[in-house]
């Protein structure tokens, strides 16, 4: 295969917040669409053959924005499960926690439903990932890439596991909304190829006119 695309969804109203979210399921707000749709170009000139899609909406939206087409649903691309921590922003965390660090301490504990997750059950989810691409990237051509599109913390996780490290490894890397990352070798070895690469807002497209109502 090519590179592995690595693409976090466009700003919702709690990432621009610094709000904590994983399963709670918002839309982007009008800069995360614009930061989506400046996408497109930028990938055009990709051979994308595959595009896997984390289920949430956000993630589903840019990938629609985007111009990917085909997307794959693939569960295991959700976010890092923040249990307790979901809405909570890290300032708010170190008010009670003030050494805390989500690479190396996990989260709180949530309710039945959403538990919360260690770095290690992170990390083994993203190794399932990479399992599924390696098994996808089989036969393919030299020049054919695999594109996921899924979120911040997960994305950092599974870089840090494509290069052989911890998932603590993760938080060496960042990762803004609307970035794009590539993953690939050299020499046989795994490397980053980008990191992190966004538009500045001043160059973004223009928000798309609203549809005025019918008569």
């Amino acid at each position: 295969m090519g590179e592995l695309i690595l693409i976090r969804h466009g700003e919702t109203e709690w990432s621009r917040s610094g709000q904590h979210t994983s399963h709670t399921d918002l839309p982007l707000t009008p800069l995360g669409e614009r930061q989506a749709r400046a996408l497109a170009p930028l990938l055009a000139g990709r051979n994308i053959a595959l595009t896997l899609v984390s289920p949430a909406a956000r993630a589903r939206r840019t990938a629609e924005l985007a111009g990917l087409t085909g997307p794959v649903i693939t569960p295991e691309l959700h976010e890092w499960d923040y249990g307790g921590y979901e809405g909570v922003t890290t300032d708010e965390i170190h008010r009670t926690r003030p050494d805390w660090n989500l690479w190396t301490d996990g989260v709180a504990a949530g309710p039945a439903d959403h538990p919360g997750e260690t770095p290690a059950e992170v990390g083994a989810r993203a190794d399932e990932v990479l399992a599924k691409v390696a098994a996808a990237a089989a036969g393919r051509a030299a020049d054919e890439d695999i594109a996921l599109v899924a979120h911040s913390h997960f994305l950092r996780v599974l870089t840090a596991r494509y290069l052989g490290l911890t998932p603590a490894g993760g938080t060496l890397f960042q990762l803004a909304t609307g970035a794009v990352s590539r993953l690939g070798t050299e020499h046989g070895k795994p490397v980053i190829k980008a990191l992190n690469v966004t538009w500045p807002e001043s160059l973004l497209p223009k928000a798309e006119p609203e549809t005025a109502p019918g008569p």
